[in-house]
């Protein structure tokens, strides 16, 4: 969101400072900032490929004109070798070489916005093609989207730091001081203030506007980034409602969360660089220590290499938010949004059925079932599967209930990951030959409650047997929370009651008795 918030902000300073435009839009940035960030997200209503389309129209001539610039700059240089000259005996006389790289290593932090656009770039991963499938049982791992985005990463890598480097070469030597300072003529546009100067008021407006459309489309690998991994992660935990997998509303709701945070700081660029900042060093601090602990026990010299990078941002991230901790305070405050608002949304859908597909273990299982779909048995989840423990419950259920069968015994076996919030059952289904009723047996699923209720409602059975432990609320409350256990019986008729509102039908809907334990 402050990727794409700053870009914006930014493009619209631009727009404001340029001699031409800054006539009509001058005093305007906030207005200016908003504007852009609508059409950013009208571009991606329309569909990502015509993204794609626009990214490429903006970014290839920014590129060029950067080249064509720095290059300018490089032969003014050449031409007037005493601008080294003076560089050089400048730095002489601020100590010797230790003192420079020190002083060097503690200014280094400060570059971290150069980084910008890095970390999209490593966001939007999953977008790589991964070329021809490989069978799962050879090699799992999706090789050609990882040797597609090597190339990526490291073109993105050279084309950054030869620009990078050689513009802020250029920059030192050509542009006066005064006109670094915090309201000068090339204060965050010293590019540009380079190409009015060596090039042309001409050249110089067209960099602007290539600036403003590359800043303006910045926020574009961010939004990509976006709209693939919240549907790809938030949905599959519970952790958003099921809408938010759809790319239109989720554009329009990034866009609304855009303009909230463009006027909480009112588009000032600098206001926004330490969270940003903040938010690409943490990134690229976990990679660094991800690739690490990936590699310490396969090639200990490239793990030892990547700690010392480790070392590196780990630095810099701690000098950041030393002089700027609003980044700190901004993102603290985005996490917790998350957390409370993910915690509200799985609160709210704990009543779904939370079942992606049914599976079957073999043909057997899925002739049976079918064969007693539709008011045809009673339906009895046991929490054990003894031989025993089904005779009781038979027993119990003939001499409380006068019911006289066929009954379904359904047992539940939770895995042991149940962080996903929807699952796929596996379902084996038996007849038991002695009594003629049946057994269910079930893997895989994530809450018992809601895949009683779920299979409820595929069997459609006369009546629905539930049994009650008495426990105190508060205990089962948290039974449920850490758990996903707790009343069972109570939560499964509240689960089938909510569906039934949901998809009114005029089936008759199956006897649901609760038996205290």
């Amino acid at each position: 969101i402050i990727t794409m918030t700053l870009s914006a902000a930014d493009a619209a300073e631009h727009a404001c400072e340029n001699p031409y435009l800054g006539q009509l839009l001058g005093g305007h940035q906030l207005a200016v900032t908003i504007g852009l960030l609508a059409l950013l997200a009208g571009v991606f209503l329309r569909g990502f490929r015509d993204a794609i389309g626009v990214a490429m129209i903006v970014g290839i001539p920014y590129i060029a004109l950067n080249a064509v610039v720095i290059g300018r700059c490089l032969v003014e240089i050449a031409r007037r070798p005493e601008l080294v000259g003076n560089w050089s005996s400048a730095l002489h006389a601020q100590g010797d070489p230790v003192a420079l790289l020190l002083a060097a290593a503690l200014v280094f932090p400060r570059l971290a916005l150069g980084l910008s656009g890095f970390e999209t770039g490593v966001a939007v991963m999953p977008l790589v093609e991964n070329g021809p499938e490989t069978p799962e049982a050879k090699d799992p791992r999706p090789m050609g989207r990882i040797a597609g985005t090597s190339k990526l990463l490291t073109g993105a890598a050279l084309l950054m730091s030869v620009f990078l480097l050689s513009s802020s070469f250029a920059a030192t030597l050509l542009v006066p001081e005064q006109a670094f300072r915090v309201g000068g003529a090339a204060s965050g546009r010293a590019l540009a203030w380079l190409a009015h100067r060596y090039l042309g008021a001409g050249v110089g407006t067209l960099y602007d506007l290539s600036t403003i459309a590359i800043l303006w489309f910045a926020g574009a690998s961010a939004m990509a980034g976006i709209l693939n991994l919240i549907p790809r992660y938030l949905p599959r935990f519970g952790m958003s409602p099921a809408w938010v997998a759809r790319a239109r509303p989720l554009v329009v709701l990034v866009f609304a969360f855009d303009v909230a945070i463009t006027l909480l700081f009112q588009a000032d660029v600098n206001a926004q660089g330490g969270a940003y900042a903040t938010g690409v060093l943490v990134l690229m601090l976990s990679a660094a220590v991800a690739v690490t602990l990936a590699l310490w026990h396969e090639a200990r010299i490239r793990a030892l290499y990547f700690l010392g990078v480790s070392g590196v941002f780990a630095f810099v991230l701690e000098r950041n938010v030393r002089d700027r901790p609003d980044g700190v305070i901004i993102a603290s405050c985005f996490i917790a949004f998350i957390l409370v608002t993910s915690g509200i949304s799985r609160s709210r859908r704990a009543t779904e059925l939370r079942v992606e597909r049914l599976v079957f273990v073999d043909a057997e299982s899925e002739r049976l079932f079918d064969s007693i779909r539709g008011k045809k048995i009673d339906l009895v989840p046991i929490k054990h599967t003894g031989k025993v423990d089904r005779w009781a419950k038979l027993s119990e259920v003939h001499e409380r209930h006068r019911l006289e069968g066929p009954f379904a015994f359904l047992h539940v076996n939770l895995r042991d990951d149940r962080s996903e919030f929807e699952a796929k059952l596996e379902l084996r289904v038996r007849r038991i030959v002695e009594t003629g009723n049946y057994f269910l047996h079930v893997k895989g699923a994530v809450a018992i409650a809601n895949t009683i209720a779920f299979l409820s409602e595929e069997l459609d059975p006369r009546t629905l047997i539930l049994g009650l432990t008495r426990r105190d609320p508060m205990s089962q409350a948290m039974r449920f929370l850490l758990f996903g256990e707790g009343e069972t019986g109570i939560l499964v008729y509240q689960i089938l009651v909510r569906y039934w509102d949901s998809t009114p039908e005029d089936d008759i809907r199956p006897l649901i008795v609760l038996v205290s334990d």
